[in-house]
């Protein structure tokens, strides 16, 4: 009964797939209309970047996954941080999905032309382990490497912040100081800081008013911070300098906090492999000892 409701789950997956790749579902009715009467929103300054090899491949079954309500809203920010579109990593999910279903038969199509076949339970769970594990590897990616440009990201805001504050002591106004210290860095952090300024630039928005958006869509909180912080002295004609200034020293020593604790975990995690090592040593060298015990016994 078990190895028949296998059969049956395994066929039914794979009639799934194959309908959902010759006809991929449409969107409905009401989603077209929701689409019709939604407000225009502001266009993002984070970009996504060209297309992946598994687009092509995992392009038909991109709509049923949508439908499922995939990917959520925090990983969605993650592939706007990443540079990645949605639809690519969707397509990446379902392309490694696949491979990771097919990859097995493919070994036992090998192993029965060599005469030396398994049996069928050894495939069958290693397609759904590779499936699963293919389906979920583009998301770990990506919130791996949006954390990580998130760290790069307030590194460079803390030197952004300095080099405002210099200008701005300096008797230079708050457009040319925000302009011109994002001019003077490099890097990934600062090229979105000259891209979220030359956008205000262009749609005859404020900085400010970038920036925040800019902040938002990373989601770092002390770029929202500094957003509002500028806005006050562009408008209001606030004094900054000192505001500024505590900011970036509270960002970098939130940054040296997050490095120690992260030096920390690494530590603990090296702990792991050496105990697990000494086991097996203790049970390598008692083994032989305690066997004589049982057999005397």
């Amino acid at each position: 009964m078990i190895s028949m409701a296998l059969w049956g789950a395994g066929i039914g997956i794979g009639l799934w797939a194959f309908a959902t790749y010759i006809f991929p579902p449409r969107p409905s009715l009401r989603a077209l209309v929701d689409q019709l009467q939604a407000e225009p929103t502001a266009k993002p300054i984070l970009t996504a970047g060209a297309n992946g090899w598994a687009s092509g491949v995992g392009k038909p079954f991109v709509n049923a996954l949508s439908s499922l309500g995939l990917p959520g809203k925090a990983l969605r920010d993650d592939l706007a941080v990443v540079g990645k579109a949605v639809d690519d990593h969707l397509a990446e999910k379902a392309a490694l999905a696949v491979i990771g279903i097919l990859l097995p038969p493919l070994g036992q199509l090998v192993f029965v032309v060599a005469g030396a076949g398994l049996s069928w339970q050894i495939p069958f769970l290693a397609s759904v382990s590779l499936a699963v594990g293919g389906f979920l590897l583009p998301d770990a990616n990506a919130r791996r490497e949006a954390k990580q440009r998130r760290s790069t990201f307030r590194h460079a805001l803390s030197a952004y912040l300095n080099l405002i504050r210099v200008l701005l002591a300096g008797g230079a106004g708050v457009d040319g100081a925000l302009n011109v210290a994002a001019a003077v860095g490099k890097g990934w952090a600062f090229e979105q800081l000259r891209r979220a300024l030359m956008t205000a630039r262009l749609t005859r928005s404020t900085p400010w008013a970038a920036l925040r958006q800019l902040g938002t869509e990373l989601g770092v909180q002390p770029l929202t911070e500094l957003a509002a912080s500028v806005s006050l002295a562009g408008t209001e004609g606030a004094r900054v300098r000192a505001s500024l200034a505590a900011k970036a020293g509270a960002l970098r020593t939130r940054e040296l906090a997050l490095t120690e604790a992260e030096a920390q975990a690494a530590t603990e995690r090296m702990s792991v492999p050496v105990v697990v090592l000494c086991a097996g040593f203790l049970i390598f060298i008692g083994f032989p000892a305690l066997l004589n015990v049982l057999e005397g016994l």
